[in-house]
């Protein structure tokens, strides 16, 4: 990769203003500073526009704006994959600020490793939320990986990620608009990646912390997120050019054990060691039930339409 190759940061926006605003804040004060920060307004009223337009003034850094008024999480990644001028994208969600070093962090794993896809940690920040719930967020919105550079097989996910365009063939669009409004959209275009022998890696000091706001907290939300969490398994396995039964069934058999075993255990586990391996099995057992029942009817929506109102 050449040292002078353009980068581009994605931050893909939906009614969150205070949100945007700490995320473009972030990557202002980044060590490496990227040749554009690209806003993606996925609210059909615009409603970041005015923010867009105060982050502008005096930024060291270009700051393009442009509205994506069709509602869904891969319509908007879409539209800011067509739109950045950069050779390399680096995603950034709403809810996320970015510590000083990612940036360069990402850029220097993708060097050092040769690897087009890198993934970074990420830690979820809940002031307010009980122990047990705390527990159960940090299992669903974390990503931990080794305390060093290294070759990954999965740390899906694209809040948090760095995309070199020119070193791996995108699928045009790059997102499946079928999952607007369930999300997902990262696993299946990065699975497809991995299947066509694209590296990932793993850059330990690109650490990015996630805001989880309140309703995301929630008992509802979270327990609706690790059923589509557990969803996902099975559902990659009939989104791909052909329907792979053995694997679809193999997980599914794999979640029946898991809703029967950790569902069982969920209880005796908190009372027993605490609210991290309460959550752990809770966890578990949900996701069991979203291997189980993978069906797309059954799927909890989060983005698109369904976010509306």
């Amino acid at each position: 990769m050449s040292e002078d190759a353009s980068v581009s940061v994605l931050i893909p926006t939906f009614r969150r203003a205070e949100g945007l605003a700490r995320a473009v804040a972030s990557v202002l004060a980044q060590t490496r500073l990227p040749d554009e920060i690209m806003i993606v307004d996925n609210d059909p009223a615009g409603s970041a526009r005015d923010m867009a337009s105060q982050l502008t003034e005096g930024s060291p850094v270009a700051i393009r704006y442009v509205h994506e008024p069709r509602p869904g999480v891969a319509n908007a990644r879409n539209t800011g994959f067509a739109t950045a001028t950069g050779r390399i994208i680096a995603q950034l969600d709403d809810d996320e600020a970015a510590t000083p070093q990612w940036l360069e962090s990402l850029l220097a794993t993708r060097s050092a490793m040769d690897c087009p896809i890198v993934f970074g940690p990420v830690t979820p920040l809940a002031v307010d939320a009980a122990p047990t719930a705390r527990a159960f967020l940090e299992r669903l919105y974390a990503r931990t990986g080794p305390d060093h550079d290294a070759l990954r097989t999965r740390d899906w996910g694209c809040g948090n990620s760095l995309i070199d365009r020119a070193a791996a063939t995108l699928p045009d669009p790059p997102f499946d608009v079928r999952t607007n409004e369930m999300g997902g959209e990262d696993d299946l275009l990065f699975v497809a990646l991995q299947d066509a022998g694209v590296r990932f890696a793993w850059s330990a000091g690109a650490e990015v912390i996630e805001h989880v706001e309140d309703k995301r907290a929630r008992w509802p939300h979270m327990l609706a997120r690790s059923f589509a969490y557990g969803q996902g398994a099975s559902q990659n396995c009939i989104h791909g050019s052909k329907v792979d039964y053995p694997a679809l069934l193999g997980w599914m058999a794999v979640g029946l054990g898991q809703a029967m075993v950790f569902g069982l255990a969920a209880l005796p586990a908190r009372l027993a060691a605490g609210p991290g391996a309460g959550a752990a099995c809770l966890d578990k057992a949900v996701q069991g039930f979203g291997k189980l029942f993978w069906m797309e009817g059954l799927a909890p929506r989060f983005y698109g339409a369904a976010s509306r109102g």
